[in-house]
């Protein structure tokens, strides 16, 4: 009678420990695309977002995952640091930071755009939140010396941090005017779908390194 109360007991505790592990596979990979216009989608009709073509383009991967909009056209890495904590709900499997391109364009020091990016990986990290860190680069009219330094910002926090890193979002757009809208900043529809291409790759192994699954 004890042997059999023993493999009920253990047949009890497999099937729960299955259960878990089939319930932790079945959960959905919540992404929070954490940025300024480029993320909020500016100038873009409903679906033409970047965050809701991410969504549908690793749903058509077989990767069961949503991607919050937590962008807001205009914003700083100043306005960024200052929304932080309640833009990124907990239990966000992954923030996608896409910060600076305002700093750079008003003509921030560098070393402001640095500090307040440095401090938001510092606050998700203490959340055990990790990060697709989403680079961006100077404009050249800026000056050599701004260009380099600003430039630096994203790989050397990437490194700092050790956090995934996409060198700049977006590459294969700017300076395509046809990839463009008419204010030449800013991404048309068919833009989004470059960059959505170009930094799917990186999503995944986001996805995949942080216990994500198709």
């Amino acid at each position: 009678m004890a042997f059999k109360h023993s493999v009920a007991a253990a047949l009890v505790l497999f099937l729960a420990v299955c259960g878990a592990m089939v319930s932790a596979r079945a959960e959905t990979f919540t992404i929070v695309g954490f940025g300024d216009s480029l993320t909020a989608g500016f100038g873009l009709g409903p679906g033409e977002g970047f965050t809701d073509k991410l969504q549908a383009a690793l749903k058509a991967k077989g990767h069961d995952a949503t991607v919050a909009n937590a962008g807001v056209s205009g914003d700083t890495t100043s306005g960024g640091l200052a929304r932080l904590d309640w833009s990124v709900p907990d239990g966000t499997r992954l923030v996608i930071l896409e910060l600076g391109a305002n700093d750079m364009l008003r003509g921030v020091s560098p070393e402001i755009a640095e500090k307040n990016l440095d401090t938001m990986l510092a606050k998700l990290k203490q959340r055990n939140i990790p990060v697709l860190l989403a680079g961006m680069r100077a404009a050249p009219n800026l000056g050599a010396d701004y260009q380099k330094t600003f430039d630096a910002i994203y790989p050397k926090l990437a490194a700092k941090y050790d956090v995934a890193l996409y060198p700049f979002f977006l590459d294969g757009v700017a300076g395509h005017p046809g990839l463009q809208l008419e204010d030449g900043l800013h991404p048309n529809p068919k833009g989004v779908d470059v960059i959505v291409e170009r930094i799917l790759p990186a999503v995944e192994k986001a996805i995949a390194a942080n216990g994500g699954g198709s």
